[in-house]
């Protein structure tokens, strides 16, 4: 998309300090940009490249206008403004409905005119699929599933059974929504596969990243609510409730059962055990383990930062005697109370 460095202001509710006239056709980073790209400034560990820029112009905060060498938006938040420009000119390609010849769609399933069933796609009997929605080559739509309005399903995406997709979602390469959840009873030696019927329902404007599995209620639904991103390879299992606008980094395990609040942000490769409840606006750092509830709000963590591999050695061999030091560390305070607290004797 090309336009003009005031008209893109207006759009982006920010002031414009500079050419108006001037054209953008791309976002860049600040080293490659030449006249007609846009760039962002965020972190002054780039100061040299932003003075050195070429960029037609660059979006950054009022503190950082005298750094500039060209035009700037100047914005409160210019990562916010930054993403909201992207977005603007490199929208995504408009859907054009149809049905590709290789695709295969039950005569029981209902696809609205306007949405987009590419190749080798198959969707199965009572699925709905909504306008404009754009269901990727070698994706599943299974029986009785739902997809609402505007929501793209890039590839290879798999919707088991009965699985409902609201507005605007964007699921990516890999996903798998609605399998069975991991559900076993003990019979002897042996386990025994216990039946989930539950369903998973994905709320407005929710991302599933690439391979990430989003397991079937065992009764009750999974629930992703409005706003939930997802990242790559994450675990969401048998009836979790992920509540609005919390965001997920990447390899991160949810066991079954679990609910997490609104705005909460998991970093990558968290662990949360199972029927737990992670209370509104939690922050869990990369590699916490959570065994039990968090109900305040606040920053969690857990992860042992990487050190040098003797100095872990040491530690690791010092952590099975951690409990002998305990009980020694009580006694000696024990013995240090009671010298205390004994009636001192008067000088003869």
């Amino acid at each position: 998309m090309v336009i003009k460095l005031r008209d893109l202001a207006d759009r982006l509710g920010v002031e414009l300090r500079g050419d108006g006239g001037q054209c953008v056709h791309q976002v860049e980073t600040l080293d490659r940009a030449d006249d007609v790209s846009l760039c962002f400034f965020g972190d002054h560990k780039y100061r040299a490249k932003l003075s050195a820029t070429r960029a037609a112009a660059v979006i950054l905060a009022e503190p950082d206008v005298p750094l500039c060498p060209v035009a700037v938006l100047v914005s409160t938040n210019p990562y916010l403004t930054y993403a909201r420009a992207a977005r603007l000119l490199h929208p995504e390609p408009a859907v054009t409905g149809g049905i590709h010849p290789s695709a295969v769609v039950a005569r029981e399933a209902q696809v609205d005119p306007s949405a987009w069933i590419d190749a080798m796609v198959v969707v199965e009997a009572g699925a709905r699929i909504g306008p404009r929605v754009f269901v990727g080559p070698g994706s599943l739509v299974g029986a009785g599933c739902r997809i609402d309005a505007d929501s793209r399903l890039v590839a290879r995406v798999t919707l088991c059974e009965g699985t409902r997709v609201g507005k605007r979602a964007l699921i990516h390469p890999g996903a798998v929504i609605g399998r069975e959840g991991f559900g076993f009873a003990k019979d002897g030696e042996r386990w025994v596969r216990i039946p989930q019927l539950g369903g998973v329902q994905l709320g407005d404007d929710v991302e599933i990243g690439a391979n990430t599995t989003v397991d079937r209620g065992a009764l009750e639904d999974t629930l992703i609510a409005d706003g939930v991103k997802l990242d790559n390879l994450i675990q969401v299992g048998h009836s979790c409730r992920i509540d609005e606008n919390t965001a997920m980094a990447a390899c991160t395990g949810i066991s079954g059962s679990t609910r997490i609040g609104r705005s909460c942000t998991i970093a990558g490769a968290v662990g949360i055990a199972g029927h737990l409840t992670i209370g509104d606006y939690v922050h869990l750092t990369g590699m916490t383990m959570v065994t039990r509830s968090v109900t305040e709000p606040g920053r969690y963590s857990s992860g042992i930062p990487a050190m040098p591999n003797a100095r872990w050695r040491r530690n690791a061999v010092r952590f099975r005697y951690l409990d002998e030091i305990a009980r020694r560390l009580e006694g000696l305070e024990a013995e240090l109370d009671r010298i205390n607290n004994e009636p001192q004797q008067e000088p003869e």
